[in-house]
């Protein structure tokens, strides 16, 4: 026993409640199973599946390749709906933004490499969409300590055209049809490289501009930090008692504002690449 009080002590003075520490974990458990998660896990599985019943009986079987066309299609519907459900209805989990950008380039991944590997799709195609998708998230990594690289409209539009183009060469199709979907796998490409090009744009402008702020905040701080070192009421240690106890209560008042502003710059920079990770997730979304 100390007799200090429960406060001096690091402790609020309550008694732990028994079984809290499982509570809390019970509550994180059951935030996880909303129903966009649950769509992503959905669409997750959905991606084995969707290969076993394009390469089954062959790959070229047209009643299995309608099949997987379901199970493509099915995947490409999710995709639209958990975003919005997790920002309409407050479920963002870390769980989500790790799993749906993972879950998007799966399925698309999958069918490109699959419709690749049966001779339906040029290589070439299959190597531009991967790499400039694979080439953005490392970018989207780079920058995301200085700025969240938002999605844009041309974005949105590149994965419409791209399920839209691989779903309709997953079917077996003929004539014009077989036609159309080469005309629109060719506008999927194109999106591609332009929105690409885009990202990588908007990635150097922010990197630039966020290294620019950041030294016009050191700048102001070590400014800062040389007045509160030159101000007068730093009087010298030999000044007598009464002014060495008058600088001794400047010096403290100002090292103390000073740290605190130094500790307050810190916190906020420490932050921000956290809520900069979660917004670029969510913009995946």
């Amino acid at each position: 026993m100390t007799g200090a009080p429960a406060s001096a002590a690091g402790g609020s003075g309550a008694k732990p409640v028994r079984g809290g520490k499982l509570g809390t974990a019970a509550v994180n458990q059951a935030s996880l199973w909303n129903i966009a998660n649950i769509l992503t896990m959905v669409r997750l599985l959905l991606v084995p599946g969707f290969v076993l019943l394009l390469f089954h009986n062959g790959g070229y079987d047209p009643v299995w390749r309608s099949f997987a066309w379901a199970a493509f299609a099915i995947a490409m519907i999710t995709d639209l709906f958990d975003g919005h459900l997790a920002r309409a209805y407050n479920l963002v989990t870390d769980f989500g933004k790790i799993a749906d950008p993972i879950a998007d380039k799966a399925i698309m991944g999958a069918a490109l490499i699959s419709l690749s590997i049966l001779g339906d799709l040029p290589w070439w195609i299959t190597g531009v969409i991967l790499a400039r998708e694979l080439g953005i998230t490392l970018m989207r990594f780079w920058v995301i300590r200085h700025a969240v690289i938002p999605a844009s409209r041309g974005g949105k539009l590149k994965t419409l055209a791209q399920g839209t183009a691989a779903g309709m060469y997953v079917l077996v199709l003929t004539g014009p049809l077989a036609t159309l979907r080469f005309w629109m796998m060719m506008v999927a490409v194109v999106l591609t490289v332009v929105t690409g090009l885009d990202y990588v744009r908007q990635a150097v402008v922010l990197r630039r501009r966020s290294l620019a702020a950041e030294r016009a905040a050191v700048g102001r701080t070590a400014e800062a930090l040389n007045e509160a070192a030159g101000s007068p009421g730093a009087v010298p240690a030999d000044a007598g008692a009464s002014g060495a106890t008058d600088a001794g209560a400047a010096g403290v008042t100002d090292t103390g504002v000073s740290g605190a502003a130094v500790r307050v710059s810190g916190g906020s920079t420490a932050v921000e690449p956290a809520v900069r990770a979660r917004d670029g997730a969510e913009a995946e979304r």
